[in-house]
């Protein structure tokens, strides 16, 4: 019956007291010393009476320590995980049961944790391009000994757990602590998990696992967003595995206002970063949405996390498709007007007006903004080529954006200002400003954090249910949201309204003076000419560009980009008709832009 026993846990209680020693042996039931099951006898009527102190009846009670003295040795006893939940919660319920191995317990939980705050310490340091202490500390856990089947640390922001497995392993379920853990978390081993390695070995198999609620040893190059900055790591001794038939199920939970989050289940992938050590890919797992759990079912070992993105809404691959034609098409066409619009103001300067100094930035910024558009399109890709697009771009935008604020103020200060102020170096300013304040914004992100700028992605949705495609679009864009909402969208609205107040003053101007000055017979055609000057002025200002913070669906997509791709043309066309006509900038250019 016992030819071929399994490894079991044998305990012993030292006579003249009440301390339980564990060991384990590999050796046949009667091989085993008869003392043992004296002490079986004893520890039976000990567990007997703390089961009835915690609760339990007492017919419950004599049958688990009647289990307990018949066959604590028998294999298939030993591998009763209730028999054994039953016995060690009475056994913590009795102060007097002090059992050896937990103090060996506190001197290795001291050991792990010296070691664990100093991954810590690495981990809060957030070196990306450095991953080498975690590297040192599984290989550190793996090679531990510890007397424990199981070991179970915790620092701060770090848990780590490490288990003995053999080859009769069927499989292990995790959970977080509820008490001690803010947000839920599983993880479910297979019993494949041991199949390969039993193969090799017939020694134990240390398994450990990792939980981290912090990222800084998991930062990518793109600032990717964790779902409660949780990550799950896994790893079994020293074996590589993948491919399994069984898979590996990790669970996250949320809050229910996350539920319509885009959530995708991910993999740390070493090595696959350009500026970092690493990037979160996921291929080879599946992510389940249940309520308020994310369930990602993956075929390997690493550590695992849940990208979040807030916003859930993808652009439809056709609708991209047409998007990016209109633009691409539109930003060419751009170039060219600008530069037509540089040449055309260059060749109708004037040595007595300076206004053509102040008018050529506004199109010299359009025509870097739109070229460097198409460049950031075309060539997308990870590295540091990317990241300096990125960044150009997006000071292409904010001069462009700061160069129509100032075309409104030189406009207010022509127009509804009637007395002109004189202002010393005024060019030189207004340049330092159009130019030099982008030029600030951008370097101090790029010292702040380069991985800011560089490859962005582009979601998707596609009808196609048998596509095998990314479902992805892409351009050298900035990667943190807060950058775009504070640089992008925070700086544009504030020149947007601030434009708008100088307009509605300038058609206010312009009204008054033809209500006093035009006669009955041309005020129709009067009204057609300033109609156009407005739309000119509105085109100008850039106030079409508040279609940015409306959502009409299809239709406001197709207007923001067909306009705003072809605001070179728009400037051209302006300044082109305004050539041979009277300029009403003309009157006061020679003392406000000296």
């Amino acid at each position: 019956m016992w030819a071929d026993p399994q490894p079991l846990k044998l305990c012993q209680l030292i006579p003249g007291s009440r301390v339980l020693v564990c060991s384990e042996t590999t050796g046949p039931w009667p091989n085993v010393d008869i003392a043992l099951r004296e002490a079986a006898d004893e520890l039976g009527g000990i567990l007997e009476e703390s089961l009835l102190e915690v609760g339990v009846d007492r017919q419950g009670a004599e049958h688990i320590s009647m289990e307990l003295e018949t066959g604590w040795f028998r294999s298939e006893i030993s591998q009763d995980h209730r028999f054994f939940r039953s016995l060690g919660f009475a056994i913590q319920s009795r102060p007097f049961l002090s059992p050896v191995k937990q103090t060996v317990s506190s001197d290795t939980e001291l050991t792990v944790k010296k070691e664990l705050k100093s991954l810590e310490k690495f981990a809060l340091n957030g070196t990306p391009e450095y991953q080498s202490p975690l590297h040192y500390f599984e290989n550190w856990l793996l090679n531990f000994n510890f007397p424990e089947s199981n070991l179970s640390v915790r620092s701060d922001y770090i848990h780590s757990l490490a288990f003995q497995l053999n080859c009769s392993f069927s499989g292990l379920r995790l959970h977080s602590d509820r008490d001690k853990d803010k947000v839920g978390h599983e993880m479910q081993f297979p019993a494949e998990l041991v199949k390969r390695p039993c193969l090799e070995t017939s020694r134990k198999i240390k398994l450990i696992c990792i939980y981290f609620t912090i990222t800084g040893l998991f930062k990518d190059a793109k600032n990717s967003i964790l779902l409660n900055n949780n990550i799950l790591g896994a790893r079994l001794d020293n074996y590589s595995i993948s491919g399994l038939k069984e898979m590996v199920n990790i669970s996250f939970q949320h809050s229910q206002d996350l539920e319509t989050a885009d959530m995708t289940c991910v993999f740390w992938k070493e090595g696959e970063g350009k500026q970092s050590s690493g990037s979160w890919e996921s291929d080879g797992c599946q992510t389940i949405r249940e309520k308020t759990w994310v369930r990602c079912r993956c075929n390997h070992l690493t550590y695992f996390a849940v990208l979040m993105k807030i916003s859930s809404a993808e652009i439809d691959e056709e609708l991209l498709a047409h998007l990016t034609y209109i633009s691409i098409a539109g930003c060419s066409i751009s170039v060219v007007a600008s530069l037509l619009t540089i040449l055309l103001l260059l060749r109708s300067r004037k040595k007595d007006n300076c206004l053509w100094q102040i008018h050529i930035n506004l199109p010299g910024s359009v025509l870097l903004l739109n070229g460097t558009f198409l460049l950031a399109v075309a060539l997308a890709s990870e590295g540091p080529g990317c990241v300096a697009l990125a960044s150009f771009l997006h000071f292409s935008l904010l001069s462009c954006l700061t160069w129509m604020a100032i075309e409104g103020f030189h406009l207010y200060r022509l127009l509804v200002r009637v007395y002109n102020i004189y202002i010393q170096h005024y060019l030189l300013k207004l340049c330092a400003l159009g130019w030099g304040f982008p030029s600030l914004v951008v370097l101090c992100l790029l010292l702040i954090d380069r991985t800011i700028y560089g490859y962005h992605e582009i979601k998707f949705s596609t009808r196609n249910p048998n596509a095998t495609s990314s479902n992805s679009s892409a351009l050298c864009w900035i990667n943190s949201q807060m950058v775009q909402n504070v640089f992008v969208l925070g700086y544009g609205g504030v020149i947007i309204l601030f434009n708008l107040v100088i307009l509605i003053l300038v058609v206010r101007v312009i009204w008054g003076l033809r209500a006093k000055n035009c006669q009955q017979k041309m005020q129709g055609p009067m009204v057609f000419r300033d109609m156009l000057i407005i739309l000119g002025l509105t085109v100008l200002l850039g106030t079409t560009w508040i279609l940015a913070f409306f959502y009409f669906k299809v239709v406001q997509e197709f207007l923001f980009s067909i306009i705003n791709s072809l605001y070179g043309l728009f400037l051209f066309l302006w300044f082109f008709t305004r050539k041979n006509h009277p300029d009403p900038e003309s009157k006061s250019s020679s003392s406000s832009s000296r």
